[in-house]
């Protein structure tokens, strides 16, 4: 909305990444699919330790149940330890996600907030979490991995299950590095400097 009325959104995607900060931790961008067009937008969390016996959990733009589910994946799975820490989760740019498809950027994001260890700026996560800690496959995987590409996204997370289907084609340059359970996570976190 403009001051001379509605105007079209040529990339949306761009326009949700606009200003996206650089190597901090709690962010990664992830795609889903709005109507026929994917659109890769940013999710951010915050986990900071709390002094009270129970946690706050606070999201925006994402199913509130869902950021739940992924908690209690990621406690259950991995071991980390979430209760004791306030969860705050935001999509950014006012978009509301409906998509399992960002379940694994979720996770990602919330171990990369709670380890205070960012995600690379070049990585892009898609793939919906089971309860198991298993990552699901999801519908359009090429049209998701091709707006990444043509976003400047090198290192795209998908479903090892995605690929096991299909051969997806990507541009030199472009690594898809498959996932196939929450362990999986852990490799896309940028090392540390004294390792």
């Amino acid at each position: 909305m403009t001051e001379r009325g509605l105007m079209e959104v040529a990339n949306p995607s761009e326009m949700l990444l606009a200003g996206r900060p650089s190597d901090i931790s709690g962010n990664c961008a992830v795609c889903v699919i709005e109507g026929t067009r994917p659109i890769i937008a940013e999710l951010q969390s915050l986990v900071t330790t709390t002094v009270f016996p129970a946690p706050k959990r606070m999201s925006s733009g994402i199913d509130y149940n869902r950021v739940h589910m992924v908690l209690a994946v990621l406690e259950k799975r991995l071991g980390l330890r979430f209760s004791a820490s306030d969860v705050y989760v935001n999509v950014i740019g006012g978009i509301k996600i409906e998509e399992t498809a960002s379940d694994t950027g979720m996770a990602l994001a919330m171990i990369s907030s709670l380890r205070d260890i960012p995600v690379p700026d070049d990585v892009l996560c898609i793939g919906e979490l089971g309860l198991s800690g298993e990552v699901r496959a999801v519908s359009r995987i090429e049209q998701r991995v091709r707006e990444g590409e043509r976003l400047g996204f090198t290192k795209i997370a998908i479903p090892s299950r995605n690929l096991g289907k299909t051969e997806i084609k990507v541009e030199k340059g472009t690594t898809l590095i498959p996932i196939k359970t929450v362990f999986d996570l852990l490799p896309l976190l940028k090392k540390k400097e004294h390792e």
